[in-house]
């Protein structure tokens, strides 16, 4: 019988100027080793000072060159920076810089095949842009690098998955960016992921409406009528691989504990969903984008620079999307094994 390879998860390091550093290098010191073998993309500098506010030993391995990497410790592939400027607390060009950096390298490891999934810190959109990067988000950004026309932002906290139409989109222009061709393929994305990754063989998937009441019959909005209800007929009618439901209000739909009767929620837009589900789940919820030829997950809070540099940033969410990624590269190379 033949030995699983053991999975390499290439790591962003964040914005180092927030708790990115220091929740990774928490996260690492619950991971078993003998199962994955993480690789940091970071400036040695950067981890050296999380080193330091956090405190622990790590059994760290500085490389410049990934064919270095060695399994049983925590590998810190180097990046190499003109200038480091450390200040735990503001954005800056420098820290977003590095950042994208970061980003750029996990996604191609993943595409060369040397790393099996990729995790990414939180980053700050702010100093990205201030480094001349201009992004909405990672999401978005995964999906162009990856050359992937449409990609879905899905939310993971054990059996609950909160997938959305829309994501970082002002409130202004989710109606109109609304489409029966965008839902569509939203759906279908999401039905495959469930299949593919989560191993579900017939995912049952509730659909929100985007006006409240689920427009009311039309009184307080058509898009239910016009829009999101004949997309759900149209897939019931022409595939049996998942099963649909909705379009449900959304206001009560959690309430009444409905998420639990479906394996996902498909969302009209961004803290439709989000909000909700991080009531429910905040501390463990993974990000999670559906529709790459790589796999990416990431914590599902945000860059927290009110406490970067102080040693007390929570690593909950950062160690589950770190134990997502392994789960899904594991079912991924067990089926190239088979295949």
């Amino acid at each position: 019988m033949l030995k699983q390879k053991k999975p390499h998860i290439a790591i962003s390091v964040g914005d180092f100027n927030e708790i990115g550093p220091e929740i990774i290098l928490k996260s690492m010191l619950e991971v078993d080793l003998n199962r994955s073998t993480p690789v940091i993309l970071s400036p040695k500098k950067v981890i050296e000072q999380a080193v330091d506010v956090i405190s622990s030993d790590f059994d760290l391995h500085f490389t410049s060159n990934f064919s270095d990497v060695r399994d049983g410790v925590i590998n810190i592939l180097e990046l190499k920076t003109d200038e480091l400027k450390l200040t735990p607390g503001i954005q800056s060009a420098n820290s977003g810089e590095v950042a994208m950096q970061a980003i750029e390298g996990c996604i191609q490891l993943c595409l060369k095949g040397q790393a099996d999934a990729m995790v990414t810190a939180p980053i700050s959109k702010e100093a990205v842009n201030l480094a001349g990067y201009e992004i909405p988000g990672h999401t978005e950004y995964l999906a162009a690098q990856t050359n992937t026309d449409s990609v879905l932002m899905m939310l993971v906290s054990g059996n609950l998955r909160v997938a959305l139409v829309t994501a970082h989109l002002p409130i202004s222009k989710v109606a109109a960016a609304i489409t029966k061709d965008l839902i569509k393929t939203k759906l279908q994305i999401l039905g495959q992921s469930l299949k593919n990754d989560f191993g579900i063989d017939k995912p049952r998937i509730a659909v929100l409406g985007l006006n409240p009441h689920a427009g009311d019959g039309g009184v307080i909005g058509m898009e239910e009528i016009e829009t999101i209800a004949p997309v759900i007929n149209e897939i019931k009618a022409q595939s049996e691989d998942f099963s649909l439901h909705g379009p449900f209000p959304a206001d009560g739909f959690f309430g009444q504990k409905l998420h639990t009767k479906h394996d996902a929620i498909l969302a009209m837009y961004h803290d439709q969903g989000l909000a909700p589900f991080k009531l429910l789940s905040f501390g463990s919820g993974v990000n999670f984008t559906a529709g790459l030829p790589i796999i990416r997950t990431s914590p599902d809070h945000g860059t927290a620079f009110d406490i970067a540099g102080k040693g007390i940033a929570d690593p909950s969410s950062f160690k589950q999307a770190y134990k997502l990624a392994v789960e899904l590269a594991n079912k991924r190379i067990s089926e190239d094994r088979t295949n």
